[in-house]
């Protein structure tokens, strides 16, 4: 059997860890298309001549805040870019799916088959410092017991119905924005994607 040589094995674990991080990370701001590295983003939809549906998705590690500031920003942004002013929120909600996943202990199989029900086995082992002890499947014990793996991963998606203007917002209206102090505001805490290399 031949061994890998030592530069070999630490360039690709190096390399699994950089990959591992790269789906660890939250949705950055970023077009909602299929096949992009991290999961989620913006998309909008052109309703009238001056309203747009906009939308904000983020991933499992991506904050409410950070979706609802990132949907304003986009509204922003798109406003901008449509050559108007200011925009009124006309309708906004924002909804959260979450889902609980239980899952058995992977590497727990027993040999006698599920078909025994509740049965499992009982012994005694000497511990250091203890002495003999009992496990008993029923009471819990160090190793050999069900255990499950449980998580609740939450996702939070923000949409947004806007009317874009041209000329100076009005100062009565709490549901309008100046899309660029709206820019200048959020840029700082925007996070853009990554080049890829």
């Amino acid at each position: 059997m031949t061994k890998m040589p030592k530069i070999t094995v630490a360039l690709a674990a190096v390399a699994l860890a950089a990959g591992l991080a790269s789906c660890a990370t939250p949705t950055p701001y970023q077009p909602n298309v299929p096949g992009q590295q991290t999961s989620g983003g913006y998309s909008d939809m052109q309703i009238e001549a001056n309203r747009y549906r906009v939308n904000f998705a983020g991933n499992s590690l991506t904050s409410r805040e950070t979706v609802e500031g990132y949907l304003l920003f986009r509204a922003a942004e798109l406003t901008v870019q449509t050559g108007n002013d200011w925009f009124a929120i006309a309708d906004r909600q924002t909804s959260q799916s979450t889902q609980t996943y239980v899952q058995p202990d992977p590497l727990y199989s027993p040999w006698y088959g599920p078909s025994y029900g509740l049965w499992r086995p009982s012994w005694r082992y000497y511990g250091g410092g203890y002495g003999w002890r009992t496990w008993d499947p029923f009471m819990g014990g160090p190793f050999w017991a069900d255990r499950m793996d449980i998580r609740t991963v939450q996702k939070y998606e923000a949409s947004a119905e806007i009317v874009m203007h041209k000329g100076a917002k009005p100062a009565s209206d709490s549901r309008a924005f100046d899309a660029r102090q709206v820019i200048d505001n959020l840029r700082p805490r925007i996070q853009y994607p990554e080049a890829r290399g």
